[in-house]
């Protein structure tokens, strides 16, 4: 699949906003601890997304009804769904200037995770947690997400690269007053 920047300007994915709010002292913190001794932007990346995938519970996954979606929550609360987690990690990923997009697959509800640019190629990866069935692994050659689309089903990719997260995405998050709320009313499409 041939992924499209929803703005050709690169610089967009690294711009710090209302939910990947980079430039909070949480993100500065844990980004500032997570690249201690690494060698290079890409053992960076892969630690960050470890850290996302493995420390912060997806909130279905746990049990948790709290809603999160901008990324210092999200740090702060040790939470979130797919989302939330994805604005976690684009957060830490910019926070070191890394190019981070936002990305979109569509099963029963809409999934989201992000897409990292190196060596002039964006790669998605998805920091939504392993469980049973799930083995999700960053990998800048050959994608390793949680969940394969299968078009029999009218499931699919989403090929658009977005620099902030959908709308219709932070809107279903910021008005939802815990996750059970949240369930019932996730994005079907974009």
């Amino acid at each position: 699949m041939q992924l499209i920047q929803e703005t050709p300007d690169l610089s967009a994915y690294l711009v710090a906003d209302e939910a990947i709010d980079h430039d909070h002292p949480l993100v500065r913190e844990t980004a500032a601890r997570l690249a201690t001794g690494v060698a290079d932007s890409y053992e960076y990346a892969r630690v960050a997304f470890e850290f996302v995938r493995d420390t912060i519970p997806h909130s279905q996954d746990a049990g948790d009804p709290r809603v999160t979606w901008r990324a210092s929550d999200v740090l702060a609360q040790g939470t979130g769904i797919c989302y939330a987690k994805a604005h976690a990690l684009a957060a830490l990923l910019r926070a070191e200037d890394i190019p981070t997009a936002l990305c979109y697959q569509k099963f029963e509800a809409v999934h989201g995770l992000v897409a990292v640019r190196f060596n002039g190629a964006w790669h998605r990866q998805d920091p939504r947690g392993n469980k049973p069935g799930v083995d999700a692994r960053f990998s800048l050659e050959g994608e390793r997400l949680a969940f394969t689309p299968d078009p029999g089903s009218n499931e699919m990719d989403y090929p658009v690269l977005y620099a902030a997260p959908h709308p219709v995405v932070l809107s279903v998050l910021k008005a939802a007053p815990d996750r059970p709320h949240l369930w019932q009313t996730l994005p079907t499409a974009l």
